[in-house]
């Protein structure tokens, strides 16, 4: 089930804006949904210090995008382009649908998991019930250590191929949209920005968390493992090399 456009801007505290009250945004939009072949989205602002963006809906009929004060601040034309390139990038390559899908697979898996976990566990405590010998003992501590295995690994291993795939389709919107702007730099420059930007400051939940350009939760550590996002310096080097 896709989240509304409405839910998810107001979570993020987004107002509706158009041509009249944010003339260069929604130019700059226009402009990257035509190229995209794409319809024209509708377009929010978020006010907040910060550099970040995003986009939501399912399917380009009814997706929209946003933009925090800090970026447009913050952002000359050729950045706010490839911003925008990027967002858009996202709508054309139904990455929201995507994204969906791969939770949705790995609930999946983690109910699956649990369920032959939990299986296997009742089915070793009937063969405990039934059997006197050392024999059953042994068979039953592998029995345990297998269903323990079932749920705590699986799940994590979907989790982990989840957000692995997160990661490569923020790869792809970013090369999209330099296929968008013809201007690698203007990326580059971009997430550069970005990458010196400070946490927002109102509360992002974990869902709206992955839609971002940039990551709005910035940790280390074991964190890193559970990133929706590549690192930006990652993302760089692969727009060098294009």
């Amino acid at each position: 089930i896709f989240q509304s456009t409405e839910i998810v801007m107001s979570m993020n505290g987004a107002r509706e804006v158009d041509e009249q009250t944010a003339p260069d945004l929604y130019h700059v939009v226009e402009d990257m949904a035509m190229v995209a072949q794409i319809p024209m989205p509708r377009v929010f602002i978020i006010e907040d210090s910060s550099l970040n963006a995003f986009a939501t809906g399912s399917n380009p009929q009814n997706a929209a995008v946003a933009a925090t004060s800090g970026l447009l601040a913050i952002m000359n034309r050729e950045e706010l382009e490839a911003v925008m390139g990027h967002e858009v990038s996202h709508i054309r390559n139904y990455d929201i649908r995507i994204s969906t899908i791969a939770v949705a697979l790995a609930s999946a898996i983690t109910l699956l998991s649990s369920m032959a976990g939990r299986m296997m566990w009742w089915g070793g405590a009937g063969r405990r019930r039934s059997d006197n010998d050392r024999d059953g003992n042994g068979l039953e501590i592998i029995m345990l250590i297998i269903s323990l295995l079932a749920i705590v690994l699986a799940p994590l291993a979907a989790t982990l191929v989840q957000l692995a795939i997160s990661r490569q389709r923020e790869f792809l919107a970013d090369a999209s949209s330099v296929e968008l702007t013809r201007n690698p730099q203007g990326m580059i420059n971009a997430l550069r920005k970005l990458d010196n930007s400070e946490p927002m400051h109102h509360h992002v939940d974990d869902a709206s968390s992955a839609l971002y350009i940039n990551d709005p939760k910035k940790g280390g550590g074991l964190q890193k493992l559970f990133y929706t996002h590549p690192p930006i310096s990652e993302r760089i080097e692969r727009l060098k090399h294009m």
